[in-house]
């Protein structure tokens, strides 16, 4: 067990910078910047288990385990991990550079609350609506450059 944790791991650490290096490149050759790839790219592979563990919870109707997975990942991912990453290495937060994507965060955060508060549920048209507004976020960073 403990050498089954040990490589698994390494493996993550190998894979981050693996992750890390190519967007890198990725971003160079197409001509985009990191950010975009970061906010694009990056996120939906690294929020992959959040989506199975979200799907799973309301196949078998857990909406508390889906609503909570996805809230709780994205506060932690916020303050945890950024916290820990300039514990590890100080980073710049450079207002111009996500200004656009802090007030779409903003908004889509009290998107949620609205429909919390109202008591809605989020059916099939929602969710469409939820996941265009997601292309229309990176149709966005596309054609801007971000």
């Amino acid at each position: 067990a403990y050498l089954g944790v040990l490589l698994g791991l390494v493996l993550l650490v190998l894979g981050a910078r693996l992750l890390v290096e190519g967007s890198v490149d990725l971003a160079r050759g197409l001509g985009v910047s990191e950010l975009v790839i970061g906010l694009t790219i990056v996120a939906a592979g690294t929020s992959m288990p959040e989506l199975a563990t979200s799907i799973v919870a309301a196949i078998r109707r857990e909406p508390d385990i889906a609503l909570g997975n996805i809230v709780g990942s994205n506060i932690f991912n916020i303050l945890g991990i950024l916290g820990v990453t300039a514990l590890v290495q100080p980073i710049g937060l450079p207002w111009e550079t996500i200004q656009r994507d802090m007030w779409v965060m903003l908004g889509i955060s009290l998107l949620l609350w609205f429909f919390i508060a109202r008591g809605a549920r989020l059916g099939r048209k929602r969710g469409a609506a939820l996941l265009a507004l997601y292309l229309a976020y990176v149709a966005l960073l596309i054609l801007t450059g971000a």
